[in-house]
């Protein structure tokens, strides 16, 4: 199924692009959220003529994004997990447990925007990258220490 895509998306394609997409993909995500339109000529049409204002409120979104990584940028966390005789993690750090003590410093996110690059199980210091847009990405420090 052809759809225009009206964001960004990672590993999809680019906004204004016609991208061939499995159907269910489409009905049930892609355009419900508001983030694709079937590829119709009338929608086509649609879309060039709404360009303008889909590119205003793109660079809306991007600045808005990029004072909050500036906001965000140079954020430290310290998070205390068990660890063996070894000095190795019980299981690993988790994008959730990296949101809760964000929240704890006042810098509420969604877990699902952490990339943890395939997860934290050293102790150590991480650095985390936050997507808030596909165009700005902010950087958490976070150092895992043994919990006493």
């Amino acid at each position: 199924m052809q759809v225009i895509l009206l964001q960004d998306m990672r590993g999809i394609g680019r906004r204004g692009e016609v991208v061939n997409v499995k159907p269910g993909f489409a009905r049930n995500y892609l355009i419900p959220q508001g983030r694709g339109l079937t590829a119709t000529p009338a929608n086509r049409q649609y879309y060039e003529e709404q360009k303008k204002l889909i590119d205003v409120r793109h660079d809306q979104k991007r600045d808005e994004a990029s004072a909050r990584a500036a906001e965000i940028a140079g954020t430290k966390i310290t998070i205390a997990k068990r660890v063996g005789e070894s000095e190795t993690l019980y299981g690993s750090v988790t994008a959730a447990d990296i949101a809760v003590e964000l929240e704890t410093k006042g810098i509420t996110i969604d877990k699902r925007r952490l990339d943890l690059g395939g997860g934290i199980k050293t102790l150590g210091e991480h650095v985390v990258h936050l997507d808030l847009h596909p165009e700005v990405v902010a950087e958490v420090q976070v150092s895992i220490v043994a919990e006493e």
